[in-house]
């Protein structure tokens, strides 16, 4: 939402995006990603519905959703540092208070904070990080793509935590897995305050630009689907497992493969991202979205799900990423901060409506099966609404 002039000219790029990445890995890939981790135990040790489970995202996702609104002027308030920085330190103290108590009010709260304090670092760290890669126009979509790793790795590593650690400790220590996560969190924080972020930056006056919903409704429609699609499988996806009978290393295994999948997005998916045909990109990655979300209705088997997190997080990964292509493709630069804050309130609303619904799906039906299908459904008809999204012609004169 937001326009750099030019990125730090001391800073290696990769390893300067890498670094603002950490705000992303804590933010989202932890801060967010994790809790369906810990959502199946803690559901049960402390008494929970799935509908109050799934508001836990919920309330997450409106944070999220709050934070990115009013990112610019925060970031014209206390600058580029102060926002990525104190966006990831807040995501961790949130951390600390999930650790700190079961209380439903207090821990709502830390949700809403961690979902505060991870837009904040990701569109700060999202803005500098393209102002760099731009700074190397033959490896731009590479270099962008090692910022928009950062939730893989959080995905990844909390993966590798949080199973083993309830496993060891037993029912009851979903506390203890908030701990051990905060402290990773803490130390993936010390980079950001090793590394000179400051830039020589201003705001782009071009988000005043005209910009015109009526041509790009379907496709607003679509990435809101995608946002509830996608928020209720990685916020229940685990309690599926767990309740068809994986252990540890199950959960661990099927949460790494999401994470890992973030590594090879930008490859499978280079050459999709390249087509400039209206929504068609956006439309093949949700429908290879649907169809990971919707493997898992053919059984419980080990393969089954494995399939289903490398195909689900392989397109996971790719769908903002087409959609910023879709923002480039059909809109002049001066437009690109309304277009991508459209793009942004639509998907937020989407992932804000997800869990909860979807959660009362499922103590309705009393299956976290219906809810993973409405899950895939809402994918797969968000595949089918990017499909009819046209090129979007230039504005017609006012004169």
């Amino acid at each position: 939402m937001l326009a750099p002039d030019r990125p730090p000219p001391d800073a290696h790029p990769a390893r300067l995006i890498l670094t603002l990445s950490l705000a992303a890995t804590v933010g989202l890939g932890i801060g967010r990603f994790a809790y369906a981790l810990v959502l199946p135990d803690m559901r049960e040790d402390l008494g929970w519905s799935y509908s109050a489970a799934g508001f836990m995202n919920t309330i997450n996702a409106v944070g999220y959703l709050v934070g990115a609104l009013v990112a610019s002027r925060l970031i014209q308030r206390v600058g580029w540092s102060a926002a990525i920085r104190g966006g990831t330190v807040a995501c961790v103290a949130a951390l600390a208070v999930c650790a700190l108590t079961g209380n439903f009010f207090a821990l709502s709260l830390a949700r809403l904070v961690l979902g505060i304090g991870a837009a904040a670092g990701f569109v700060a760290g999202g803005a500098l990080a393209a102002t760099v890669a731009q700074s190397r126009p033959e490896r731009a979509n590479f270099l962008l793509s090692l910022f928009y790793a950062g939730p893989g790795i959080g995905i990844l590593s909390s993966g590798l935590i949080a199973p083993f650690t309830l496993q060891h400790f037993g029912p009851g220590s979903w506390w203890i897995v908030w701990w051990a996560l905060t402290l990773l969190s803490a130390a993936m924080t010390v980079p950001l305050f090793l590394v000179r972020i400051e830039s020589g930056a201003r705001f782009s006056e071009g988000s005043h630009a005209s910009f015109r919903i009526l041509p790009v409704l379907i496709y607003l429609a679509a990435y809101f689907l995608f946002g509830a699609g996608y928020i209720a499988y990685m916020t229940f996806m685990i309690a599926y497992v767990r309740d068809g009978g994986g252990g540890a290393a199950a959960q661990a295994g099927f949460w790494g493969l999401i994470g890992m999948s973030a590594f090879v997005t930008p490859w499978v998916w280079r050459r999709v991202l390249a087509l400039d045909r209206g929504g068609l990109a956006t439309a093949i990655i949700l429908g290879t979205n649907a169809i990971g979300a919707g493997l898992p209705m053919l059984g419980h088997s080990t393969a089954w799900l494995a399939t289903s997190a490398v195909v689900f997080g392989v397109a996971f990964f790719a769908v903002v990423g087409s959609t910023t292509a879709f923002v480039r493709f059909n809109y002049p630069h001066e437009e690109w901060p309304t277009a991508i804050a459209a793009m942004t309130i639509s998907f937020g609303v989407g992932q804000t409506l997800g869990p909860i619904v979807v959660g009362a799906i499922t103590d309705a039906l009393a299956s976290l099966s219906y809810a993973l299908n409405v899950s895939a459904a809402l994918l797969a008809l968000g595949a089918v609404a990017a499909l009819c999204q046209r090129k979007v012609g230039p504005a017609p004169s006012s004169h």
